[in-house]
């Protein structure tokens, strides 16, 4: 985390996500510029105060010097928190903004980044990461300049006062400056320590809080619980040692002013018996000197910030930077109606060392209805999957109606192949959103024509406000099988040319299952299909069969020629129960 961030990668994420807010950024600037006048009119009247105080006996040019040093202080109140709303609303758009661009990229990164990357690191780094930019957005140049502006301010209406006053208070300054930013080289890094700390530790929390229920059933809970004291105990030395980096800046710019003070006091001192100045001089003098605490304080707080921002800002960087390996194609596009199928010596492996599927070499005819069998491991899903493109071959090409999937778009891709498996996931939203994926051009009575037909009738009818209905994350109050015909319904509505059913009723009981078939057949009408199962039934309707085992084609055919062959696997697999075969 010693990593230096280039002057262009500030100045980059500045101008992207602030510029779309140039009137604000404006009105900003003019209320901070404003606040500084205010801040170096004031001690100008309270020496104006104090000398005629001394040489007049009328009382009222005091009570006009109070009444305006209490209306400059009000306007400068005034002006801060105007300046603070709009600051913080710049910041919150600002990160808003970059927050949706990190959560899209994420979305467009393939299966092996999440699958590497525990959904709990993925929010800490869209959620905490980027919280940590907010005040970087929200005024840290405009308040970084006006505070440098009010401390040269101060420093032009000091030389005005004697060349030795404005020397003195200009290497203080400069010493001040110098004392805080060499302190903060030595805690930059513990921040950016315990940010990554803190996406382990969130990644961590998100994977057991998902899989809680495994882990109860399979009395894990001592283990996570025992994990989860572990990553605290690592994170505490952390936390301790990022604490104390900001204490020393902290106390460092306590120390530092201490000095300048007595510095101011005793260099008034001498100018004053010398009778250089005035006392409402000395005073404004002393003024500055501790008004100075403020602005170089603030400088201070910018910078422990950025510190913060710096750990950020490269974590969010090296996850935009991040490529996902399956590239858009170029956009050929895909013919209407069912497609054939084309894996042309396919070869793969998740791993580099390690191949899950070997030389898969066929041809599946438009319309038709191939059945994929094989044992748990032999690569079936796999073979789905890349249909789907999230994940390329090493080796090999896959065709659609003749057009390589890798030289179409991936939304083109996925319009076209749907995908049916018996993990439904129900997001949280209303029973059209679910249906439909949030598309807001599919006719309503389109989707109930659809549930209706799936025999899904009787379930949406006893939803209080129909397809407005909300439905809860994980499918609270959905059966298993209810979710598994929304799926089908989903497919419907996307109307695709190819549908993958990956051991998609292997959830269902005989009778849900008996529902299914009627939906199916007509899901089926001029569609090509595959089928993934482990049950004899669902492989009936298959026009072809293909085997696998071990990531190779053992097998693959005409179901019914393969069926009246006695020396055929899968004429073995009716004799003895596909079910045992497979086990």
């Amino acid at each position: 985390m010693n990593r230096k961030i280039p002057l262009n990668e500030y100045t980059r994420l500045l101008s992207n996500y602030l510029r779309p807010q140039r009137k604000s950024i404006i009105w900003l600037s003019v209320l901070l510029i404003s606040g500084i006048a205010m801040q170096l009119i004031n001690p100008q009247i309270i020496r104006y105060f104090i000398d005629t105080a001394k040489t007049q006996d009328s009382n009222e040019p005091l009570l006009y010097a109070a009444g305006l040093f209490i209306a400059v202080s009000l306007v400068h109140q005034g002006l801060t928190v105007l300046a603070t709303y709009i600051g913080e609303n710049v910041g919150w758009v600002a990160t808003n903004r970059l927050r949706g661009d990190v959560a899209a990229h994420c979305m467009k990164l393939d299966m092996s980044f999440h699958k590497s990357h525990t959904s709990g690191a993925i929010i800490e780094k869209v959620d905490g990461d980027i919280n940590n930019l907010a005040n970087f957005f929200s005024n840290f140049v405009v308040s970084l300049l006006s505070n440098l502006l009010l401390v040269v301010g101060m420093l032009v209406l000091l030389f005005r006062e004697g060349w030795l006053v404005g020397i003195s208070m200009t290497l203080f300054v400069i010493f001040a400056i110098y004392a805080i930013q060499y302190i903060r080289q030595f805690a930059v890094p513990h921040w950016g320590n315990m940010r990554a700390m803190s996406s382990r530790f969130y990644g961590f929390l998100g994977e057991h809080l998902e899989g809680t229920e495994d882990t109860r059933a399979n009395g894990a809970s001592g283990y996570v619980m025992h994990r989860f004291y572990s990553l605290i105990r690592e994170w505490l030395p952390l936390r301790i040692k990022a604490f104390l980096g900001w204490a020393s800046m902290w106390i460092t710019t306590l120390v530092v002013f201490t000095i300048g003070s007595a510095v101011a006091f005793a260099i008034s001192a001498v100018l004053w018996k010398q009778g250089a100045i005035t006392l409402g001089t000395v005073y404004m003098i002393f003024y500055y000197t501790e008004l100075m605490a403020k602005p170089i304080e603030k400088i201070r707080t910018e910078m422990e910030d950025l510190q913060k921002a710096d750990a950020s800002i490269i974590r969010i960087r090296e996850l935009l930077q991040t490529e996902s390996a399956i590239r858009d194609g170029a956009g050929a596009p895909l013919p209407a109606g069912p497609l054939s199928v084309q894996f042309n010596r396919v070869e793969f492996g998740y791993e580099d060392e390690l191949t899950t599927l070997k030389d898969i070499d066929f041809r599946l005819e438009r319309g038709k209805v191939l059945g994929v069998l094989g044992r748990t491991g032999s690569g079936k899903t796999t073979l789905a999957r890349m249909l789907l493109r999230f994940y390329d071959p090493r080796r090999g090409g896959i065709c659609l109606e003749g057009v390589d999937i890798r030289e179409t778009t991936l939304q083109e891709l996925r319009s076209r192949v749907g995908l049916v498996t018996q993990n439904i996931e129900i997001f949280q939203g209303t029973v059209r959103d679910n249906l439909t994926f949030f598309q807001d051009d599919i006719p309503d009575q389109q989707i109930i024509d659809v549930l209706e037909e799936l025999g899904l009738g009787e379930w949406f009818h006893s939803m209080p406000m129909g397809l407005d209905s909300r439905l809860e994350s994980g499918g609270g109050g959905l059966s298993a099988g209810e979710a598994q015909l929304v799926s089908f319904a989903r497919v419907f509505l996307s109307d695709p040319g190819l549908i993958i059913l990956d051991e998609a009723s292997s959830r269902l009981d005989p009778a849900t299952e008996q529902k299914l078939e009627k939906a199916i057949s007509r899901l089926l009408v001029n569609r090509t299909c595959i089928v993934i199962a482990h049950r004899l039934a669902t492989i009936q309707r298959a026009d072809s069969i293909l085997i696998l085992e071990q990531g190779e084609i053992v097998e693959f055919g005409d179901r019914a020629r393969l069926a009246a062959d006695n020396h055929s696997r899968y004429s073995y697999m009716l004799q003895v129960g596909m079910e045992e075969m497979l086990a």
